[in-house]
């Protein structure tokens, strides 16, 4: 696997929590990258290497996520929120997203209620229904994986004997405690969060007007063909990519054709100066 290039972790106080983002640097046009639910910032670090020198990716960690606070409210207006806040805080707007799974419901929800601050959406793997029967098993119940563990191997070996045939998505959250080692988010909060992005967004799609690309992979269990075309067919100008031989987490599976349909994407609607 190739190394990526990822820089020091910042931190800013948003409506008074401490959250932290990678911001992965360059002159051109900002783009806000938002990871889905047990993930983080870093996620996007290939696909800020694959853009580099024509835009600057801005990775955040969205609350109860990575190394930003846990805990509190995690609704999906509370996600959208900060978002929204740190946009205006960094002073990007208006920028083109890109969020992946739960992300990109916080993109969208984003660019529908506050269109100044978005001129461009790619929204990658994830409905504008998020719960059954559009998605068969919505939640993940993280509630029996293990909190702490005497080394790395052993959590993820417990993360796999939890059913996760492939821990690696999740371990990108994995750190040395002074008790061992465990996973920056709280197994209440994922399963708190998860419940509460549970709905039918398709007003808030449906309404925004900015351009819009939609990735899905193939063999995602999130976002269904049948879906995915509905989008693409009730937001004017939406772009729909489906990625062969891809599940859910598309960007690792194919990063190079991941990267090439988000940039060219971008270089189609990047704005004016």
């Amino acid at each position: 696997m190739p190394t990526h290039h990822t820089p020091p972790e910042r931190f800013v106080t948003l409506r008074g929590r401490r959250f932290g983002y990678l911001d992965f640097g360059g002159d051109g046009p900002a783009v806000l990258a938002l990871h889905g639910h047990f993930g983080r910032g870093r996620i996007f670090a290939g696909l800020a290497d694959a853009l580099r020198g024509r835009y600057r990716v801005i990775a955040l960690d969205q609350r109860a996520h990575g190394t930003s606070d846990n805990g509190g409210d995690v609704r999906p207006e509370e996600y959208v929120a900060d978002a929204a806040e740190f946009v205006q805080a960094l002073g990007l707007a208006p920028v083109a997203v890109v969020g992946h799974s739960m992300g990109g419901a916080v993109g969208y929800l984003l660019a529908a209620r506050h269109p100044e601050l978005v001129h461009a959406l790619a929204v990658v793997d994830m409905g504008a229904v998020t719960g059954e029967p559009e998605v068969a098993h919505p939640v993940l119940d993280v509630t029996g994986w293990p909190r702490r563990a005497p080394s790395r191997a052993a959590l993820a070996a417990g993360i796999e004997a939890a059913g996760i045939p492939d821990p690696g998505y999740f371990m990108d959250s994995a750190v040395e405690f002074a008790d061992g080692w465990g996973l920056l988010f709280d197994h209440g909060d994922m399963m708190r969060s998860q419940r509460a992005l549970l709905g039918d967004y398709w007003a808030e799609w449906a309404s925004g007007r900015q351009p819009a690309l939609l990735l899905r992979g193939a063999a995602s269990t999130i976002l269904s063909a049948s879906m995915a075309r509905r989008m693409a067919g009730r937001r004017p100008g939406c772009e729909l990519v489906e990625f062969p031989g891809c599940g859910h987490w598309l960007y690792a599976d194919d990063p190079d054709a991941f990267a090439r349909a988000v940039g060219g994407f971008l270089d189609r609607h990047r704005p004016a100066g």
